[in-house]
């Protein structure tokens, strides 16, 4: 099993990707994200919120909605309901 720090350390790497991309590559290329928050902010904010596992599949899920067939508009990120 891994550890939690190792967990941590990884998700925060992640992170620091997604952040990067969005100083360097997304201004490179424009704002072209069809839905709000943008596809990366959506990923930040589903990670921080979820942690790396479930943070990473819900990023998925919006990234592979990001097409031209979808309209987009406004995506949150889920709220999860606690008393499930």
């Amino acid at each position: 099993m891994i550890g939690k720090r190792v967990i941590k350390i990884l998700q925060e790497a992640l992170l620091i990707l997604i952040h990067t991309y969005q100083h360097t590559l997304s201004l490179t290329f424009g704002p072209c994200c069809r839905f709000y928050p943008s596809c990366s902010s959506y990923a930040i904010e589903s990670i921080e919120r979820f942690g790396i596992t479930k943070g990473v599949w819900l990023s998925m899920r919006r990234i592979i909605k990001c097409h031209p067939f979808n309209p987009g508009g406004y995506d949150p990120v889920i709220e999860i309901n606690k008393n499930l």
